[in-house]
């Protein structure tokens, strides 16, 4: 039976990594697309953009997981699939902004693979097997975003990028092939509480999980539309490669260090080490727009790679102990319209402050809400969350 689950799991990470490529590796080119492909200027619009699939999916990920918990988690991931590769094609085939922005509207209100893929696990593993699983997935993610920004960079040279959507929409439809031979699993709904005792910690509530998500992601997010144009401010060069491995280097480190910072974390308080985390992501984030040489970006980036790997493992941690494959569908509809909602906003103000200042803007608002957080965190472990001796 485990070998049985492996397999699935494993061919649910490697749909939603194939899916994922087009989705995260083309939004930090949106810039270039914008000048070469549709010959707009308002470069602004990069960080709008990025921001049009995120806002669709927030709006539609509950209504997508109480559909999927009703007609079956299957089903949906197969419906999220397709709708990603329709709206690929429509974008490579865009005349102007206007259909370029309607077809990432699609993408998001089509979309949302990553809530399908793990509403569909919560149905095969639990427990901590499904909180080594959602680690899993969070690693086919950070996989598609180190290789998808440096593979897309070298086929950037092309005369009209965008014209890479036409053939990323290939990508898929070879995932809902993997996904059709699936088995569908009997859901075991079990009531459960809202307030989880999780390693030592006296309480973690559904709110509390949702606003260190948020902040967590509106975080990292603020600073991805923008990263590319900034370190290239840094190089002589101008080499789109370098600045897309760049962007891709803390996904990297996640893809290193998340499997074994999930077993030390799991030994360990996990609130404490959380609130270390966001402090020193913050101070990463600060550190990128201080110190501007690119061997300084990558010991910083580097150090922003195992922060954000702790703050994603923990996460997941928290969101395991409240999920059943009964209500899988909702509860990860909501924390993905959570995530997406950190998301449209961070874009929105990342456009927004580097159009009133410039390029550092982004970096310094998510160092700054990273570390009122820690810091928050960290006056809530002492006063609240005392260990549990009972």
């Amino acid at each position: 039976m485990k070998n049985k689950q492996g397999i699935i799991v494993a061919i649910i990470m490697s749909a939603h990594f194939v899916a994922a490529f087009a989705a995260l590796g083309m939004p930090p080119f949106f810039g270039l697309i914008l000048d070469k492909s549709l010959h707009s200027e308002a470069h602004y619009l990069a960080g709008w953009l990025y921001v049009l699939p995120i806002f669709f999916t927030a709006i539609s990920s509950p209504w997508w997981g109480r559909l999927a918990d009703r007609y079956g988690k299957k089903r949906l991931l197969l419906r999220a699939q397709l709708g990603l590769a329709g709206s690929f094609l429509l974008a490579g085939f865009a005349p102007n902004t206007i259909i370029f922005s309607l077809a990432l509207s699609l993408q998001g209100l089509l979309g949302g693979t990553f809530a399908a893929s793990n509403a569909y696990l919560a149905t095969v593993v639990s427990g901590p097997d499904l909180n080594r699983s959602l680690t899993l997935m969070q690693w086919s993610a950070r996989a598609a975003l180190v290789t998808a920004p440096a593979i897309l960079g070298l086929l950037m040279v092309v005369e009209s990028p965008l014209e890479l959507y036409r053939y990323l929409a290939i990508l898929p439809l070879i995932s809902a092939l993997l996904i059709v031979f699936l088995p569908v699993f009997p859901e075991q709904p079990k009531k459960i509480k809202i307030a989880e005792k999780i390693k030592g910690i006296k309480t973690v509530t559904f709110q509390q999980i949702h606003f260190l998500q948020f902040v967590f992601i509106f975080s990292t997010v603020i600073t991805f539309p923008y990263f590319i144009q900034l370190v290239k401010t840094y190089s002589d060069g101008d080499s789109i490669a370098l600045a897309g491995f760049l962007f891709g280097l803390p996904h990297l480190v996640y893809l290193l260090f998340a499997i074994p910072l999930s077993r030390y974390l799991g030994h360990r308080k996990l609130i404490y080490m959380m609130s270390i985390s966001f402090l020193l992501l913050g101070v990463s984030l600060f550190a990128q727009v201080i110190f501007s040489s690119l061997s300084a970006v990558i010991i910083w980036r580097i150090i922003m790679g195992i922060n954000m790997t702790i703050g994603f493992v923990g996460l997941h941690m928290l969101i395991a102990e409240v999920v059943n494959s009964g209500n899988a569908g909702r509860t990860f509809g909501w924390f993905e319209s959570n995530s997406k909602w950190a998301s449209v906003i961070a874009g929105l103000i990342a456009g927004t402050s580097v159009q009133l200042y410039d390029l550092r803007a982004p970096f310094l608002i998510g160092g700054f809400t990273l570390g009122i957080t820690g810091l928050y965190l960290t006056v809530l472990v002492i006063c609240r969350l005392r260990p549990n001796n009972s």
